[in-house]
């Protein structure tokens, strides 16, 4: 079903001059410089304002930007456009700044990173692996922190494969959301634009701004979009059958992932691959691939010596079928879609891999055709079916190799896609990209309706930072505020806890001191499950605070304090826990 073949054994203001590809045949070496086609010395500079002013991106070098030239990685296909695509334009007046064009398999025709002339791109975590592609360059300059979000495109995993592999977000719209006028078609009818970034939040600002109906793009479409999340107790669909191309730490690496998003409140429901595997087959192995060739029919006829391997074999088999080929292909593909319509009577969202394995450079170089294909058995039938999908990265495993998984949805859900995809993340406690720095609180996806909310006073093992936070954070929850409640509390540590907890009592007035408290707010349905976990002696009540207002916090029972340390005089749990620390 899933074909996999090896098994992985483990300064100046101008804008530059278009970079000189290589012209040596044997392999080339993957180096971090290959990241870039073409960099301005100084970022090219939004609107002032805007939602995204102060973030700087760069654009996949088949996606136009007036200024650079577009090589879609063939410097014999280089043109210069006379305006920026759609997209760049939109990103520019919504305050965003360039900071130039990034590089890809050449013709976005890959899913590795190492078809290009220009050279491969290394992974950012692990150099001597691939990147992922045909968006590879976006994705490096991305999880390196060059750059605050690239743009990538994303016909068959493009905008995924790269994400899954480098430690960082992917969003895949749904097709039509953002215009792709001004990009170089891969295969025009599932092209889409895609988004990397470190986090969801700043993907999902990218993405409203972004988006938006173009007249001027022949597959542009207005869609309805969901807006309200996904519920608090969703079902997630897992294949029955799961393929990792012989890798085990990959396998391990997913059967986590299915048990962290249980926690987020999921239940995991297995489904028929089949259908998706077939779709998937059909991109490549089928007449479909007459569009890949369509895309760059004429500069194909006339330079097909200019062309890569294998890119070029790959374009070149899209002129053996008939238009009859084409069409039957077509109703393949509507057969599948038809079979795998049953799949989302079940399930509210689909959790796969991004992709099974990772590849070394060299591996990849040798057996270019079969490993491509791996990286893709999870990613080929999106856009084929019509559905939205975020990468968000999931783990390191134990062999220091990032490990990405996908939420993929119908056509429509992307923002509930962006919800579920930052819960998890944040889940993760993974640092950002290749940087080493730590998530930033998440944020609200400012697309979905308000839901209703409870703010939730915590003040021990709850706080930002410490053990149980992950119990708010996986549940949607973001912090509001730093507070004090109200002069009228005790603060004690609880002995043999684990995770150490303080308890709160209220006092008689005049008998209390104000205690360090954090105010977060979370989804009103994740309110049930979060109280759940919370053990005697320890409950909810309400807290008086400092302004004179209340609000549902921490409490404890008078019974568990008798003999415990009363600790009210530092202030609050951590000032106890950061005195402690110093003293031993």
């Amino acid at each position: 079903m899933f074909g996999c073949l090896k098994v992985v054994q483990l300064e100046s203001s101008a804008l530059p001059p278009l970079a000189t590809a290589p012209t040596d045949t044997q392999p080339l070496p993957a180096r971090p410089e290959n990241a870039w086609i073409a960099k301005a010395g100084r970022p090219v500079a939004g609107a002032a304002g805007g939602p995204l002013a102060g973030l700087v991106f760069a654009a996949k070098d088949n996606i136009d930007a007036a200024g650079f030239a577009t090589t879609a990685a063939c410097p014999a296909f280089a043109y210069e456009p006379a305006q920026s695509a759609t997209v760049v334009q939109r990103l520019l007046d919504a305050g965003a700044s360039l900071r130039g064009k990034t590089n890809l398999d050449q013709f976005a025709c890959g899913l590795n990173g190492t078809r290009s002339p220009y050279g491969p791109v290394p992974n950012a975590i692990a150099p001597a692996y691939v990147s992922g592609g045909s968006s590879s360059g976006s994705a490096y300059v991305v999880a390196t922190g060059q750059v605050d979000f690239a743009l990538g495109t994303d016909t068959a995993g493009s905008g995924r494969v790269p994400a899954g592999l480098n430690n960082i977000v992917g969003i895949k719209p749904s097709k039509g959301l953002v215009s792709a006028r001004g990009v170089v078609p891969a295969a025009q009818s599932v092209d889409c634009v895609s988004i990397f970034a470190r986090t969801v939040d700043v993907a999902a600002r990218v993405l409203a701004a972004a988006q938006g109906y173009d007249a001027a793009d022949p597959y542009a479409r207005r869609l309805p979009m969901a807006t309200t999340p996904l519920p608090a107790a969703f079902r997630f669909g897992v294949p029955a059958v799961l393929e990792f191309c012989g890798d085990a730490l990959a396998a391990h690496a997913f059967a986590q992932a299915v048990e962290r998003l249980r926690t987020l409140g999921g239940t995991a429901v297995p489904i028929d691959y089949a259908p998706l595997a077939g779709a998937a087959a059909l991109l490549y192995e089928s007449a479909l691939v007459a569009e890949r060739y369509a895309a760059v029919r004429s500069f194909v006829d006339q330079h097909e010596d200019q062309i890569v391997e294998p890119v070029r074999s790959i374009l070149l088999a899209g002129k053996r079928y008939s238009a009859a080929d084409l069409v039957e292909a077509q109703t393949r593909l509507r057969a599948y879609g038809q079979q795998a319509a049953a799949i989302w009577e079940d399930i509210d969202v689909l959790l796969v891999p991004t992709a099974p394995t990772h590849y070394t450079v060299a591996q990849m170089q040798a057996d270019p055709v079969a490993l491509n294909r791996n990286l893709g058995a999870y990613t080929n039938f999106v856009n084929l079916l019509d559905y939205a999908a975020i990468s968000v990265p999931s783990s390191l495993r134990a062999d220091g190799l990032p490990f990405g998984i996908t939420l993929i949805g119908p056509c429509g859900s992307d923002w509930q896609l962006a919800d579920l995809g930052q819960r998890y993340h944040h889940a993760t406690g993974l640092a950002q990209g290749a940087t080493g720095a730590p998530l930033p609180p998440p944020q609200p996806i400012a697309a979905l309706q308000p839901a209703a909310t409870v703010d939730v006073v915590v003040v021990g093992a709850h706080l930002s930072g410490l053990p149980l936070n992950g119990q708010l954070t996986e549940r949607g929850a973001w912090l509001v505020r730093t507070d004090e409640t109200a002069p009228d509390y005790r603060l004690f540590a609880l002995p043999g806890t684990v995770p150490p907890k303080p308890g709160l009592l209220r006092v008689a007035p005049g008998r209390g001191a104000r205690i360090a408290v954090e105010v977060w707010r979370m989804p009103a349905t994740a309110y049930g499950s979060f109280v759940a976990l919370i053990p005697s002696p320890l409950g909810i009540g309400t807290l008086a605070l400092a302004d004179g207002g209340t609000a549902q916090g921490f409490v404890c029972e008078p019974l568990a304090l008798e003999g415990a340390q009363d600790i009210s005089h530092f202030g609050g749990w951590r000032a106890f826990l950061q005195a402690r620390a110093a003293a031993s």
